[in-house]
C-alpha cells in the first residue's frame, strides 16, 4: 500500500476498522490518566462531636443520634468517591491492534501526510511553525506530528499552537491519533511505528 510515495505496510496501515476496539482502548487510556483524587468525607471523619442532639423521647421530634450523620446538611457522605485507582489491565495485543486500526482509520481517510523532514531552524518560532502547516495545508486542522527525536525547537515551536501535538513513535497512541484530523510523520519514523505495533 502507497501514502503519497512512501510504501507502507498493509498489515499497520490497512487493517480492518472496529470501532469498539478503539472505543476500549481509548476508554482504557482515559481510565489510566484519571487522577482518581476526589475525596468525601465520612461520617466519622466530619468535624462534630459524637454526642446525642436530643433525648430520645419526649421532644416531639424524630429521634437522632449524632450531627454528623449524612441526613444532616453538613454531616458526611454516605457512599462518597475515595481517592482510588481508575487504571485497569488491557491486553497488549488489543492495544497494539487498536493503533494499527487507528492509523488504517487515518490513511483510508488521505489523513497521513509523509515529509522528509522538519526543519523549523535553529531558534524555537511559532511563526515557522504556522508556515510549516500551511504549507502543508494543515495549518486550520487539529494535527498530530510525529518526529524521530526530541527536538526542544519543534516542541517549543508547536507547543504555542492549540490545534497541534507532538509526539516521538515511541509516545503514538490510538487517543492522539484520532484526536487529529492529520498525520504529520517525518519518514524517518516509519520502523520505529513498525517496531512498536510489534513490540
Amino acid at each position: 500500500m502507497k501514502i503519497g510515495d512512501v510504501e507502507v505496510r498493509d498489515d499497520v496501515f490497512n487493517v480492518k476498522v472496529k470501532k469498539h476496539v478503539l472505543w476500549e482502548v481509548v476508554k482504557w487510556q482515559l481510565a489510566k490518566r484519571r487522577q482518581g483524587t476526589h475525596s468525601t468525607k465520612t461520617r466519622g471523619e466530619v468535624a462534630y462531636s459524637g454526642r446525642k442532639i436530643l433525648p430520645q423521647k419526649g421532644t416531639g421530634n424524630a429521634r437522632h443520634g449524632e450531627r454528623g450523620v449524612n441526613i444532616f446538611v453538613g454531616g458526611g457522605v454516605a457512599h462518597g468517591p475515595k481517592p482510588r485507582d481508575y487504571e485497569y489491565p488491557l491486553p497488549k495485543r488489543v492495544r497494539k491492534l487498536g493503533l494499527k486500526m487507528a492509523l488504517s482509520d487515518k490513511a483510508r481517510n488521505n489523513a497521513i501526510i509523509f515529509v522528509d523532514n522538519i526543519d523549523l531552524g535553529k531558534k524555537p518560532k511559532t511563526k515557522k511553525a504556522i508556515e510549516f502547516l500551511k504549507n502543508l495545508g494543515v495549518e486550520k486542522e487539529k494535527v498530530l506530528v510525529v518526529i524521530p527525536e526530541k527536538a526542544d525547537v519543534l516542541y517549543k515551536s508547536f507547543r504555542n499552537l492549540p490545534n497541534v501535538r507532538v509526539l516521538l513513535p515511541e509516545g503514538l497512541n490510538v487517543y492522539d491519533v484520532l484526536w487529529a484530523n492529520k498525520l504529520v510523520i517525518q519518514k524517518d519514523c516509519l520502523d520505529r511505528i513498525y517496531k512498536k505495533v510489534e513490540a
